[in-house]
């Protein structure tokens, strides 16, 4: 299985630092926002020119590092409707021309009614979030089908896609039979302090609902402080990736593993290596 990492998690410079330092690292491929690594871009729409895709994917392509997932996250529900307008047309820009990276997946969340906060809000959680969230949605598939490429959306609980089975709904109401349509799954995201006893449940969810259409995980760990779920080197915390890893080598072996925000990043490769190598 190959694994990524988001750049702007090593920092933000040239493509070619930025590969280099992917490759040092011990990682296949990067999921990249261009605007959060990249300097000097912003990925928006009439900037994707030929020579800058070049020199981006050349840059990381020149250290044996891919570019199998570009980000391009908004808010869909924000009350700001020019962002969302934005955020709409420039994820609809990198679908078309994800291919010209190497990329097959653009991926975004589903967004909170707490704008730029991207937090749980009650209205997340409603019929309305739901259809508001479709609107702006609904486009894609079909852009991403004519590009020859697919959307990926990924849940959590305090956004609007608040669980597996919402954004299993949306999928389906938006690209019934999922041609186009691809999830990334985040188990980290989908709890908080009164579910992630349930984390187990969460991701046997994930995988019965979501199955081959998962074209990414997202890796994090975390231990409990009080009343707050808090990040920890992978392999060192409650989730259960020892059990969890050799899961998604068997049921899902052709998605990308995707270190986000990853704390103590040499540790948990080593980790992450060392349980898919067992399985």
């Amino acid at each position: 299985m190959k694994i990524l990492i988001r750049p702007h998690d090593i920092g933000k410079g040239s493509p070619d630092w930025l590969g280099k330092n992917a490759f040092e690292w011990g990682f296949d491929g990067v999921q990249l926002a261009i605007a959060k690594a990249v300097e000097g871009q912003n990925g928006n729409p009439g900037t994707l020119t030929k020579e800058n895709i070049s020199q981006i994917r050349t840059g990381f392509n020149s250290h044996n590092v891919e570019i199998p997932i570009l980000g391009a996250y908004f808010n869909p529900v924000h009350s700001n409707k020019e962002k969302v307008k934005a955020g709409a047309e420039k994820y609809a820009d990198h679908l078309r021309h994800a291919k010209e990276f190497g990329a097959f997946f653009v991926a975004s969340e589903t967004g909170s009614y707490n704008d730029d906060k991207w937090t749980y809000n009650p209205k997340n959680q409603t019929e309305d979030a739901f259809q508001e969230v479709k609107s702006i949605f609904k486009p894609m598939p079909q852009i991403a089908k004519e590009s020859g490429v697919c959307m990926a959306l990924e849940g959590a609980w305090g956004h609007c896609m608040y669980k597996p089975e919402v954004l299993k709904r949306l999928a389906d109401e938006i690209d019934p039979g999922l041609e186009n349509f691809r999830f990334i799954v985040d188990i980290y995201n989908y709890l908080y302090i009164g579910n992630h006893e349930k984390r187990k449940e969460i991701f046997e969810t994930c995988l019965n609902l979501f199955k081959d259409k998962i074209c990414g995980f997202h890796l994090k760990d975390y231990t409990v402080e009080g009343e707050e779920l808090v990040i920890a080197p992978l392999g060192k915390g409650l989730m259960g990736w020892s059990d969890f890893l050799p899961a998604i080598k068997k049921h899902c072996p052709n998605a990308y593993l995707i270190f986000e925000g990853v704390k103590d990043v040499p540790s948990s490769l080593a980790f992450v290596k060392e349980t898919l190598e067992k399985a």
